[in-house]
């Protein structure tokens, strides 16, 4: 561990040196991310790392969030229009937007609406030449029940599209903004398919966004070079390196020493002594988040809501709050934070209880417990920033009512993959919004359609939970759409088919130098308006 670490910190060394300290070069910027993306193609990707190497610096897409907020703003379209039915958006498209330029593939064209109408069928029809392309998993279109909302996607000129619902979908402005809708080349991917290579789309990305990627190196780095020609503003810093770091100590030893501008989600150790520290700031920020243990409820005995309950009896999950997060989190009772609109504060939670637990493992005909494993979250994340010490704290816990866990993990990509495959028991795991509407975590990670798709790990489905999301979904007004929420998060505490685990604070560490950056509502890092003094 000792050798591949200095490895790691010599690499980076050696590669490049960013001393706020010593005047290093201004037009690199270095960050310190907790892990290797799991790909670059944005509709395939469903957690931070990779959408923070993938989604921000390279694409686009219709409409945005305004940094640190969640306010949508124009994009990729400059204008857009809703019939008075909802049944009917209509995207009016910039013309002056260009593709990046790379080894692969040298456009000859500026986007237009055919690339848009090109990337959303890839996951929309079936009989897309891409649609099966590596693998064919789009988990958010799936997940959120994608095409069963749209009705058809048309270009109806060479800068215009219409997209046409089956039904009202109060959150789809807020979803176009999201990851999985980032527009990709057509003439790329044409030019891929000819070529009988069309995987390389997916690994070797071309976009429009600020910055334009060279190369990446397994588990250790991504370079990029900014984008001279970015409609939205050329950024400031001319080259950018990812230095992928899953220890959130090792960050903070790179940050201090000056190996990287910026570390994402420091340990919760680790900060008193980095805001103490002259030359590094530290931003923290409430999180939109919620981190969970997830119980397949398609794997005996979790199938079985008895000992659904009396997991949740049996973690002491106030206990875990100082050793792992030092107080930075509060616990979790329902499947999304209490800062989103149709919340419900009714809720009562399931308090640490193991006279109860072991009732329940009673009435599940497990008295003498069982045996099973718990996988735990293999890098750090805001929700849950040491997902092995938590396993060990869930460990003792459980083996106090008879439940003997054994503690697995995989590297990040393989533990995603294995996890949307439905091979666990019981999954350590966590969400941050994409959009803050209630249905980015009500829909997406607990719904039918979720289950299918693969963002739901619980495998759970249920009528009457279904019933209640979907409704809300259908309606405009907050006031009907929460009702709806309120009475499905009801159901979700009664069925348990997670353990709600906590919501905590963000918190992002960079050098004094480092100007421009804010701290995204979403938890995303974006780079294309930072600057180095």
């Amino acid at each position: 561990m000792l050798k591949s670490l200095m490895a790691v910190l010599m690499m980076a060394t050696l590669v490049v040196s960013c001393s706020g300290k010593s005047g290093a070069n201004k037009s690199t910027f270095v960050y310190c991310s907790e892990g290797s993306p799991s790909g670059f193609n944005p509709q395939f990707l469903t957690d931070g790392p990779s959408h923070n190497a993938a989604v921000y610096p390279l694409y686009n897409r219709l409409v945005k969030f305004e940094t640190g907020s969640t306010n949508i703003i124009p994009s990729i379209a400059e204008s857009w229009t809703i019939s008075d039915d909802q049944l009917t958006y209509t995207f009016n498209i910039r013309k002056d937007i260009k593709f990046h330029t790379t080894k692969e593939f040298k456009p000859t064209r500026n986007l237009d609406a055919s690339d848009v109408v090109w990337s959303f069928n890839r996951m929309f029809k079936k009989d897309h030449p891409y649609h099966k392309v590596s693998g064919g998993i789009y988990e958010y279109w799936d997940g959120m029940g994608m095409s069963n909302i749209i009705k058809s996607i048309e270009q109806t000129d060479k800068h215009q599209l219409q997209i046409s619902l089956h039904h009202p979908e109060a959150p789809l402005l807020a979803n176009f903004a999201m990851a999985f809708t980032s527009v990709l080349s057509r003439e790329y991917g044409e030019k891929m398919l000819a070529a009988q290579t069309p995987e390389v789309l997916d690994r070797k990305p071309v976009g429009t966004g600020p910055f334009i990627f060279k190369s990446y190196q397994k588990d250790t780095m991504i370079r990029y070079i900014a984008n001279e020609q970015y409609f939205n503003g050329v950024p400031k810093i001319k080259r950018m390196v990812f230095s992928i770091t899953p220890d959130a100590s090792v960050r903070t030893q790179k940050l201090v020493a000056g190996e990287c501008h910026l570390a994402t989600q420091p340990a919760p150790t680790d900060i008193a002594a980095l805001d103490a520290n002259k030359d590094i700031n530290v931003l923290s920020g409430p999180g939109l988040n919620v981190g969970y243990l997830a119980l397949n409820t398609q794997k005996k005995p979790f199938d079985n809501i008895h000992v659904r309950r009396a997991i949740n009896y049996a973690l002491n999950r106030k206990t875990y709050i100082e050793p792992i997060y030092l107080g930075y989190a509060t616990v979790a009772k329902n499947p999304m934070p209490p800062t989103i609109w149709g919340y419900n504060s009714d809720i009562r939670d399931y308090d640490y209880n193991i006279e109860m637990a072991k009732e329940e493992l009673k009435k599940a005909g497990l008295a003498d417990g069982f045996s099973t494993t718990l996988w735990t979250l293999p890098v750090s994340r805001p929700y849950n920033p040491n997902g092995k010490k938590m396993g060990e704290l869930m460990q003792e816990d459980l083996a106090k009512i008879g439940i003997k866990v054994e503690l697995v993990t995989y590297d990040w990509p393989t533990y995603l993959k294995k996890a949307h495959a439905g091979e666990h028991a019981m999954l350590q795991m966590g969400w941050t919004g994409d959009n803050g509407d209630p249905d980015n975590f009500l829909y997406m990670l607990l719904s039918c359609e979720g289950a299918k798709a693969g963002s739901n790990y619980a495998n759970w489905c249920n009528k009457d939970y279904d019933r209640e999301v979907i409704a809300a979904k259908r309606l405009s007004g907050k006031k009907e759409r929460a009702a709806h929420y309120m009475k499905a998060q009801e159901v979700f505490k009664k069925q348990v088919p997670w353990i709600t685990l906590f919501h905590s604070t963000v918190h992002r560490a960079m050098r004094s130098n480092v100007k421009g950056y804010k701290i995204h509502p979403l938890g995303n890092d974006i780079f294309d308006k930072v600057s180095l003094e």
